[in-house]
């Protein structure tokens, strides 16, 4: 026992140690790069808007992971996968053929409006299959068993749609209405840009709404909180689950329809990366919690933008924008080292009732 507390000690002394070289680092590279700023403000402008819209697209994918989690508390991995099917298929069977036609550009808002319905169902329809097919009949086994699951139906979809659709970069086409920039306050913004921000508000409220006032999302708080319980109060557990995996699906599916109009193109492979940047999100603002996940889309996003230039730019490091994914996964680790709940996470000391 004695030598277990004077390990405990040493963990301690550890952690305060790397937590002070981090604080050392960052405010170094913070003074170093105020002082020779080698930035316009125009350009950080620029940044920060890049990581809101960029943030924004975080969140509603991160979303998707912490509704699963809150219910269910697994990692579903293949979410990502949930984000590339429905607008990879939206993008081939609608956008390309309406782009050929001409009718995108004589009816940019219809055309938009179809084309998410078309990622939204699609990406709903994957995830309710995955949720019936892969996770259902593992409801009851250890926790690990759904987690492997999750892993190996990321990798199926990933390469079912590479077979369907082909492994090359296929172009999303953009409606002319939606190029260019658009001034707000003073302040010219990319009209795509513009666009993600502003779906993203409306969608994060219509989800607020949807959880917190319709007898549906009761149910899903309900089955959240005790599923033996919700289940003897009448509340159908299996039915609530699904709604829930069709719920975070469909912010997944408008997610991917903003990603294709930011970055233009899609591919089989799309869905890795911002499935982890999400689940990254999902964890710093604290996984569970819808509006922590919001918050840690957001957080995430503005740190990709600017941690490179204020972080790492006085430090002298080269390139320092191509680091971004580092910075990415390495604040994922120090979350889970020293806040493990997230920022807007609850500490529990003990199950709930």
């Amino acid at each position: 026992m004695r030598q277990r507390l004077q390990d405990l000690d040493w963990i301690g002394l550890y952690l305060w140690v790397l937590r002070a070289a981090i604080i050392i680092l960052v405010v170094w590279g913070t003074i170093a790069t105020i002082i020779d700023n080698p930035y316009s403000p125009r350009q950080w402008i620029d940044l920060i808007i890049f990581g809101i819209a960029q943030g924004s697209m975080y969140a509603l994918i991160a979303i998707g992971y912490t509704l699963v989690y809150g219910v269910l508390f697994m990692i579903n991995f293949a979410h990502g996968e949930f984000f590339m099917s429905g607008i990879m298929t939206a993008t081939v069977f609608v956008a390309t053929p309406l782009a050929a036609t001409g009718f995108m550009n004589r009816q940019p808002l219809l055309s938009l409006l179809l084309i998410a319905v078309v990622a939204m169902v699609v990406s709903m329809s994957i995830a309710v299959l995955t949720e019936r097919a892969a996770y259902r009949p593992l409801r009851k086994a250890p926790r690990l068993v759904p987690l492997i699951t999750a892993i190996g139906a990321s990798f199926f979809w990933q390469y079912y749609f590479r077979g369907l659709f082909g492994s090359q970069v296929i172009p999303f086409p953009v409606p002319d209405v939606m190029k260019g920039t658009a001034s707000i306050l003073g302040v010219e913004i990319l009209k795509t840009q513009l666009t993600v921000i502003v779906v993203t508000i409306i969608m994060l409220i219509g989800l607020n709404l949807f959880i917190m006032r319709t007898r549906t999302g009761k149910s899903i708080r309900a089955v959240a909180e005790d599923k033996d319980t919700a289940a003897l109060m009448g509340i159908d557990v299996d039915r609530a689950i699904t709604i829930t995996f069709a719920t975070g699906a469909s912010m997944a599916g408008i997610a991917g329809l903003l990603y294709a109009l930011v970055f233009t193109q899609v591919h089989f492979f799309m869905g890795f990366f911002p499935g982890l940047k999400a689940f990254t999100a999902a964890v710093l603002g604290g996984i569970g919690s819808i509006p922590g996940a919001a918050v840690g889309g957001l957080f995430l996003g503005l740190i990709e933008s600017v941690g490179p230039s204020l972080f790492l730019q006085g430090l002298g490091i080269p390139a320092p924008h191509q680091l971004k994914d580092v910075i990415a996964f390495v604040m994922l680790v120090l979350v889970l080292i020293f806040r493990p709940q997230g920022i807007l996470g609850e500490r529990l000391t003990e199950k709930k009732a």
